[in-house]
């Protein structure tokens, strides 16, 4: 079964500024889809919004066609990867993939540079070996959609490709929007893309 998440009808204002005053956004599980924009065009704000955690003047953000506003509630439904750290940095990373019910060897198989790290603490990792982590859960998180946030800042290369198969074998599961400066590192993979310019979406 084919789930749809739909946003629209949102405005933002920032003092006498309108950031978002014509959207449009559709995302279906089992596809990923990219949205472009330069900086500063409210890219971020697009995905806290629908997200829920920032409010808006107006907006409609649905899935499979019923409204949800506070969407950070329903981890069956989304999740969300920011631009900044969110798991705290006291602990491990065994716990941490516990807490998003994955295995450990499940991790190390794609990532063998962590073996034997089990139990490292984030705040003693570098700071592109924690993006890769928080990526990583967001990915593999049990739910409908995950949005993610500048998730290539910092990370290798090689591993950049690694999470871009990832992205493919998950996408299977579920639907994934995705925005980031270097969109050259993930147009390939989208099946759609929209462009965020002047307060507007266009589907490209």
């Amino acid at each position: 079964m084919t789930h749809t998440l739909e946003a629209d009808s949102i405005e933002l204002e920032i003092g006498y500024r309108r950031i978002l005053t014509d959207i449009y956004l559709k995302c279906e599980t089992n596809s990923i889809t990219g949205l472009l924009g330069r900086n500063g065009q409210g890219k971020t704000c697009l995905m806290n919004i629908v997200y829920g955690s920032m409010r808006a003047s107006s907006k409609s953000v649905r899935f499979d066609n019923i409204s949800i506003y506070e969407a950070f509630k329903r981890a069956d439904l989304l999740t969300y990867l920011p631009q900044f750290n969110f798991i705290p940095s006291n602990v491990s990373i065994n716990k941490v993939l516990f807490d998003f019910n994955i295995q450990f060897n499940e991790f190390e198989n794609y990532f063998p540079e962590f073996r034997n790290l089990g139990k490292t603490k984030m705040k003693k990792l570098s700071g592109g070996q924690r993006r890769l982590i928080e990526v990583y859960v967001i990915i593999k998180s049990k739910t409908q959609f995950s949005m993610l946030d500048e998730p290539f800042s910092h990370i290798m290369p090689m591993q950049v490709e690694k999470i871009k198969r990832l992205l493919n074998i998950e996408k299977v599961n579920k639907g994934f929007l995705i925005t980031d400066h270097l969109y050259q590192q993930f147009i390939d993979i989208c099946d759609n893309i929209y462009v965020l310019t002047d307060g507007k979406t266009h589907l490209i």
